[in-house]
Order: structure tokens, then C-alpha cells, then sequence
């Protein structure tokens, strides 16, 4: 039995070639795309599933505020944290504190610059066993100041053709020899710690510290039980009171179980959060690419009864019962899907490496082989099994054989209802996605043409620090001998990313208040190399550098740069600051030398907040200014001067515009994607129109010839035709607007700045789309208006 029906399905599938590619087609990129997808998203949800006390993990989120001013979160906290909370809390079996090195290596003769460096205490391989040790001990690795541990990779990078275990490393700017005491494996790709060295903690000077203060670190607690969360973070803010004993200090902190990190916090780790926004985007746009092929198999099925009405009164004459007919029909779309899975799969490993170009991620073909993934696809090979056959095989095996050999069968087709609402449903999904593709290439638009209140166009971003500070006034001066430099500047941070937090308050203010402010150190280039325009008062010079950098420190004198927003915090007008005393914390007391227009320093998710930009002769980048014109030249004499002045570090740089748009890199991945299977949708649902317009023509062949006789033009019989489609596509277009409006709307509610949503949005999309239907129609509807009106009237 089994074995006839798998003969029939096959003969069918062959007999109708055209019916069986459309379909086919249609299935198989429907299968890939959610092959992809699944892929995708199951690696997103993986994220830290791999470390075996995770369940028991948590990081810690500093919250902090002075007085009435507003509270500022971030994923740091002090060196004092993690010692704290493990003497004064049960819940608190071990901790561990990182902080991102520099990655400054000097081994032999040559240096290196390892963006992935980490220090971390002794704990880090208890409280993170799944990083598994290949040589050295857990408990003795970190367990000394100027200690190193390194992955396999970085051992076989640096250490090719010797053992990395006792070799000597020179870390840092004072090229501190550290040993290499163990090997560990490389991260997982689905880890939000990343390293490929980590360093002894005890290292570092401020690791003795215990202050609540200077919070640059990472922290991770190790809990007793994984229920003991809640009662832990309810004990913190008490805690903090009495530490604190200040009640106009906001200190507290909030407990991150480390599994919901990726997906769910605002706060980035050392890998790029995702929001699980998108994965829900995601998953959405798999199911409903997976529903439009689905739709696509049911309409031209239903569309085929009159072909093979015959077949089924035969079928039930000699016998067959409507089980069996049923079962027939499922057979055939089981054949039809599976085997489109299995050319799925085939498509699926030849895109993989496009498709990681795109979403910036590192799948490999394990992942397909997942058994998860096997798992999915066998539930989606059985769900279009039964969806996509089941409603055509019911209507099929329910013909009645008298009427359907007898010719009746015209009048007994009730199925085109089903029809319409399909192919209407296939085009609301298309609709909507273009519609939220297109708001979304808008407001990505509106991110990278927006007015910064900077210039962040041929600026490039070289990596500094204290040592090349001390000749930063002789590089500078050998640099602007290249004519294609117009300005250098020296600053811890580049105005596209200010993180520095800090508190300001001004001369008439209580001296145990202060509001919260972000704040940079700079050099009296930085507003002209960034051109940051200044809207009252002087910009800051040379004299005032010095000032600020007295060996004594208690003889410091500050000429502040407060942002409008700074100024209006401080109550003054931009005007009226000029002149007025400030301390930016208790140490660095000072005047108000210039007020500059609000420039965005942080993401477009986040209003701009004040900003004291303040003189110092220390930065972590050079900001070089070029004019754009002979860049690699201008490149190579960059660093043939760097390599001539310091020989402590390499020639490290970036374009400030690149790292720009790299703090806006999910946004343009997600449209990317977006827009990927949204045009794979479209397509879908036009080759399911294609075919459904091929077999409306087929069944009016006669009602052509006799218009055509009768003296109708070919372009009245196109529009005849086109129109029925067209009014669907018109429907779900209609459909598809208020829904689109309301997705859009709520996307861009998490920007602080964002496009307006005009009605080009959504009408361009709706057009778009009517003019490819039309497009899809007309491949089938001219050729039946040009045929010769006596072969037509022939064919009945």
C-alpha cells in the first residue's frame, strides 16, 4: 500500500513538472530561510547555557546618584564589590572581578597589541569551570601577581613552535614580565566573557583598593543556591545605607542571572548584547516565510482539483475509500517536503558563510547537525505535511464520482474563497514586512546623515597612553608637517563614545551635593579637530592644560567646557556660566571657561545628557584630522612617524566613522536581514501568484477566445484579468498598514531621536509591491491575451 502510494506521488510530481517546481522552489527557500534562522537563533539563546554553574552566576549592575539627580546604571562596579558582598552575605560563595587590559605584549623582539587581554582574579576558573584548563591547575594559575593564562589559539599565535607554559611575556606600557602558568581552551562563540589572556588581578595597583568608588571593573558573583537570588538582592540597598551613611548618596546594586545577560540587559558585556527583540523578529519572519510557502502549496493544489477530479472518481468507483485518497494527497506533499529539505540543507551549508557575513557571527556546520535543529526541521517537514496537504486532500477525496464523471465538477469547486483569503494573507505578510523593512532602512538613514554637533568625517582614532603622552607635543608637531593633516588632539575619549562618570556642582551648591554628569579630559585641540561648536565663552589653550596638570595635584586649577545641557543642569544660561566657579568631584575645582552646543557623545537611544569637557595633558587616543585626499599615503607617513618616535606599542588605528557605526551594529544587521527575507517573502508570494494566475488563465481559456472574437484588445484583457488579483493585493495592502504603522512606531519608541514615519513609508512599499504582483500576473495573462483566439476556443 505504502509502496503505491509513494509510486503515485512520484508519478504525479513528474507529470506536472511546472506545478511541482513551483512548489518545490517555494518550499525549499522556505526551508533554508528558517534553516538559517534556527541556526541563528538557537545560538542566541545558547548564549553561557555551556557554563555548568550558571544557573548560580550573577553580574553586578552599579546604580548611583547624588541628591535629586537623576540615577545613572552601568555594568561596573568598584574593586570593593565582590570582598564585600562575600563577608557580609551567606547567599555569596565566590566572586571574581575582571578588567579589560590594554593588550600591549612584547615577546622577543616583537610587539602586539591583543584587543581581548583580561585580568581576572585567582577565582575566575572556579566561579567559570567551563573554561576548561588544557595545562596548569585552577586553583594556582591566577593565584600570583603577574600571572598569565591563554587560550590554544593565542599559545599557538604567539608560541608556534614551542610550549607556551613558562615563557615570559612583557605586558603593558612598563613591559611587566609576566609568566604563562596554564592553557585553557578558546572561548565558545556563544560566550558574553571573551578573552584569549587573562591575567593575574593581583596585578594591577587598585586591587589592593577597597573603595566603593572608581568603578572600572567587571563583577561576578557565584551563588550558594540558585534560589537565593531574590533574598541576596533584597539585602543589598540596606546594606548600601549603612555603608554609605550619607542619605543624599544613591548607592545600590542590581543582581543579572549571568543566562539572561545577552538577550536581556541594556547593559553590554564584553561581547555585544542582542536584544531578544530581534529574536523574536526572527523567529516571526521564519514562521511567517515558512507560512507563505505553506499558503503557496494549498492554493495551487486546490487550484489543480479540476485536473485531477477525474483521477479521484476513478480512485473511488473501483473502490478507494476517502481515508485513502486523503492519504494519497498527504503522501505526495510529505514527498514534496521532504525533499525540499533535503535540498534545503544542501543550500543551507553553501549561504552559511554569507549569512555569518551578514547577522556578524561565527556558525559553522556543527550547528546544522545540532540535534535541536534536526528536530526542527523534521517538525517543520511534518507541519507542511499536514498544513499545506491536508486542506486539499480533504476537498479532493470529498468529490462526488457521479458528478465528477459526468463533468459537474464546475459547479461543485467551492474552494475559491479558500483561495483568496490566502493569497490575501500572503500578501499582508509581504506588505507588512516591506513596510517594516523600509522604517527601518529610514531610521538607520536618519542615524548616519543626523547632525552629530560634530565632525566625525576623516578623523582618525590612533591607540594611546602615558608614555607617548610625554612626547605627545613632538609627534604632534612631526605629524602636522604632513600637509594632508589639518589638526591632532589628544583625549581620553572620542566624541562619538564619552562614558566617563562623574559629579559637578557649582560654588553656591551644598558641598555633599552633586549632580551627575559625564565628563572627558581633553587638550586644547580637541573642539577644532572634532569641530564642536562653541556658543559662548573661549575655547581652552595651552596655559590651561598646564594648569590643570601640576605635579602636585593639589595645586590644580580646572578651565571647564560644559555642554548646554551641563549648564542647564547647573541652572545657567550658556551665557551666564562663563566665568562661574565649579568642582567637577571635590578634587578638581576650576572655572567655566566655554559652553558648546549639545553634541550627541553617547547612542541616539539615549537623550544627550551633560558633559564637562576639562583640560589634561593624558590620553587614550589620538585624534588625527586629515583631509581625506592621498588617505594611504597620508596612512603610511602616520606610521612611519609613530614607529620612528615610540617604540613601545604599535601603530594602532581606526576611522572615527567606522567605529560609529559599529556602536549601531544590531540596527544594521537587523535591517539587513529584514530586508533579506522580506524580498525573499515578496518573491514567495509572487511565484504562488505566478502559478495561481497560470491556472485562472488556463480555466478561462475559452471565455478569452470568445472576448477576442468578439473584439476586446489585448490590453483589455490583461487589465480584465490583472484586477482580480490585484483588488487581493490591494486588500492586504490595506490590511497590512495600521499593523505596520503600529510595529514601526514601537521599534522606534527605544530611540531618543529617530525619522518620522511620513506617508512615503507605507506607500511606496504598498506601490512596490501592487507593481511586482502586476509583474507576476502579466507573465501569464499576456501570453493568453496574444494567443490566436481559434486556438484558444480549440482547447475546450
Amino acid at each position: 500500500m505504502l509502496r503505491n502510494y509513494w509510486r503515485i506521488a512520484v508519478r504525479n510530481l513528474l507529470k506536472h513538472k511546472g506545478f511541482s517546481i513551483i512548489n518545490l522552489t517555494g518550499l525549499t527557500v522556505a526551508f533554508t530561510c528558517c534553516l538559517l534562522m534556527f541556526m541563528y537563533i538557537r545560538h542566541e539563546l545558547s548564549f553561557d547555557r555551556f557554563q555548568e554553574k550558571g544557573n548560580r552566576i550573577v553580574r553586578v549592575i552599579m546604580e548611583y546618584g547624588f541628591g535629586e539627580s537623576e540615577k545613572v546604571a552601568g555594568n561596573y562596579t568598584s574593586t570593593k564589590v565582590m570582598p564585600a558582598f562575600k563577608r557580609n552575605f551567606p547567599e555569596v560563595e565566590e566572586g571574581v572581578r575582571m578588567y579589560p587590559g590594554s593588550g600591549l605584549l612584547k615577546i622577543g623582539d616583537q610587539l602586539y597589541e591583543d584587543p581581548e587581554f583580561l585580568f581576572a582574579d585567582s577565582t575566575f576558573f572556579h566561579v567559570f569551570p567551563s573554561f576548561r584548563l588544557q595545562a596548569g591547575s585552577p586553583d594556582k594559575v591566577l593565584g600570583a601577581p603577574n600571572q598569565l593564562v591563554m587560550t590554544a589559539s593565542a599559545a599557538k599565535k604567539y608560541f608556534p613552535h614551542q610550549n607556551a607554559v613558562g615563557q615570559t611575556i612583557l605586558v603593558g606600557t612598563q613591559q611587566t614580565p609576566f609568566i604563562v602558568t596554564g592553557i585553557t581552551d578558546d572561548c565558545p562563540s556563544n560566550s558574553q566573557i571573551r578573552f584569549s589572556m587573562v591575567g593575574s588581578f593581583s596585578s594591577l595597583g587598585p586591587a589592593q583598593e577597597e573603595t566603593y568608588w572608581n568603578a572600572n571593573y567587571q563583577t561576578y558573583l557565584l551563588l550558594k543556591e540558585n534560589t537565593s537570588l531574590p533574598n541576596l538582592q533584597a539585602k543589598i540597598r540596606p546594606f548600601m545605607e549603612k555603608e554609605m551613611n550619607d542619605p543624599s548618596i544613591w548607592l545600590t546594586y542590581y543582581l543579572e542571572p549571568l543566562f539572561d545577560v545577552h538577550l536581556h540587559s541594556p547593559h553590554n558585556a564584553y561581547v555585544a548584547n542582542t536584544d531578544i527583540r530581534y529574536i523574536y523578529i526572527a523567529s516571526g519572519m521564519a514562521i511567517l516565510i515558512l507560512l507563505i510557502a505553506c499558503f503557496t502549496y494549498i492554493n495551487m493544489s486546490t487550484a489543480r482539483s479540476l485536473e485531477r477530479a477525474r483521477e479521484v472518481g476513478i480512485r473511488k468507483v473501483t473502490g478507494a475509500t476517502r481515508q485513502q485518497v486523503f492519504s494519497q494527497f498527504i503522501g505526495e506533499s510529505l514527498v514534496l517536503s521532504v525533499l525540499a529539505l533535503l535540498i534545503s540543507f544542501a543550500a543551507t551549508a553553501l549561504l552559511l558563510p554569507l549569512f555569518n557575513e551578514l547577522v556578524n557571527r561565527s556558525l559553522n556546520m556543527m550547528d546544522l547537525i545540532h540535534p535541536m535543529l534536526l528536530f526542527s526541521a523534521l517538525g517543520m517537514v511534518i507541519f507542511i505535511a499536514v498544513l499545506a496537504g491536508s486542506y486539499p486532500a480533504l476537498v479532493v477525496s470529498g468529490f462526488q464520482p457521479i458528478k465528477v464523471l459526468k463533468g459537474n465538477f464546475r459547479n461543485s469547486d467551492n474552494g475559491n474563497w479558500v483561495r483568496q483569503s490566502l493569497t490575501v494573507f500572503q500578501f499582508t505578510i509581504s506588505a507588512f514586512l516591506l513596510i517594516g523593512s523600509f522604517a527601518m532602512y529610514k531610521q538607520v538613514k536618519f542615524i548616519h546623515e543626523k547632525s552629530l554637533g560634530f565632525n566625525r568625517d576623516h578623523v582618525v582614532v590612533v591607540k594611546s597612553d602615558y608614555k607617548v603622552s610625554e612626547k605627545m607635543d613632538l609627534l604632534k608637531n612631526q605629524l602636522k608637517a604632513n600637509p594632508q593633516i589639518k589638526n591632532t588632539s589628544l583625549s581620553y575619549n572620542a566624541p562619538i563614545s564619552i562614558v566617563g562618570g562623574y559629579g559637578m556642582r557649582s560654588a553656591i551648591m551644598p558641598e555633599n551635593s552633586s549632580l551627575n554628569v559625564y565628563a572627558n579630559p581633553i587638550d586644547e585641540e580637541y573642539l577644532r579637530t572634532n569641530e564642536i561648536q562653541l556658543i559662548a565663552g573661549e575655547d581652552i589653550n595651552r596655559q590651561d592644560v598646564l594648569d590643570a596638570s601640576h605635579p602636585e595635584n593639589e595645586k590644580n586649577y580646572f578651565h571647564f567646557i560644559l555642554n548646554e545641557s551641563a549648564a542647564k543642569q547647573l541652572g545657567w544660561s550658556p551665557q551666564e556660566a562663563i566665568g562661574k566657579k565649579m568642582f567637577l568631584d571635590e578634587s578638581r575645582p576650576g572655572i567655566v571657561k566655554g559652553v558648546v552646543k549639545d553634541f550627541h557623545f553617547s547612542s541616539m537611544h539615549s537623550p544627550i545628557q551633560g558633559l564637562v569637557l576639562f583640560p589634561s595633558n593624558y590620553g587614550n587616543n589620538l585624534l588625527v584630522k586629515v583631509s581625506g585626499k592621498q588617505l594611504p599615503e597620508t596612512i603610511a607617513f602616520m606610521e612611519k612617524t609613530w614607529k620612528e618616535l615610540v617604540k613601545h606599542r604599535p601603530f594602532s588605528y581606526s576611522f572615527m566613522d567606522e567605529d560609529y557605526n559599529r556602536m549601531y551594529q544590531a540596527e544594521q544587521q537587523t535591517v539587513k536581514v529584514i530586508g533579506l527575507f522580506t524580498g525573499v517573502a515578496i518573491l514567495l508570494a509572487c511565484v504562488g501568484l505566478l502559478g495561481l494566475s497560470a491556472f485562472s488563465v488556463q480555466q478561462r481559456t475559452k471565455e478569452i477566445g470568445v472576448r477576442k472574437v468578439l473584439g476586446a484588445s489585448v490590453q483589455g484583457i490583461v487589465w480584465m484579468l490583472a484586477t482580480y488579483f490585484l483588488r487581493l493585493v490591494l486588500v492586504a495592502s490595506l490590511i497590512a498598514l495600521p499593523i505596520g504603522w503600529f510595529a514601526t512606531n514601537k521599534w522606534l519608541e527605544d530611540f531618543s531621536y529617530r525619522t518620522n514615519l511620513d506617508l512615503t513609508v507605507f506607500i511606496w512599499p504598498v506601490v512596490g509591491l501592487s507593481l511586482l504582483a502586476l509583474i507576476a500576473i502579466s507573465v501569464q495573462t499576456i501570453r493568453a491575451a496574444v494567443l490566436n483566439p481559434v486556438k484558444s476556443l480549440r482547447s475546450e
